[in-house]
């Protein structure tokens, strides 16, 4: 899949986390990008947009990231949902993986991680 054709969703309680995603995003050619700040506004997104891949906080107010992955994988069983977890929250790992994240991404996001993850889904893996 062409990364200029791809759609990803980037939701992050942060405002400067979300600008850096973009920013990189933008940087190696994502055709879409959309964003949301909360769990609850994610899942309405994913619904109505159905992107490629979501770029998800584990923590944040309204629905958390844990909760808005389960509420996607049962709208889609396929889809791609990498979940940024600090490391005050990696207890949460294991009930991500229960509930089908595609990867995960360590706090502080580092460019090269955000690279692997996209090239993976890019080359269908």
């Amino acid at each position: 899949m062409e990364i200029s054709k791809m759609k990803a969703l980037v939701c992050d309680d942060s405002i400067l986390v979300r600008k850096k995603f973009k920013e990189l995003l933008t940087k190696i050619g994502f055709g879409t990008l959309l964003e949301a700040t909360d769990g609850e506004e994610a899942v309405r997104i994913y619904k109505a947009q159905q992107p490629d891949i979501v770029f998800m906080d584990i923590i944040m107010p309204k629905k958390t990231g844990l909760e808005a992955l389960k509420e996607i994988r049962a709208a889609n069983p396929n889809a791609k949902v990498v979940m940024a977890s600090s490391v005050g929250t990696q207890s949460h790992l294991k009930e991500a993986v229960d509930f089908g994240v595609y990867d995960f991404l360590q706090k502080p996001i580092e460019d090269a991680q955000v690279l692997k993850i996209v090239s993976n889904l890019a080359n269908g893996k």
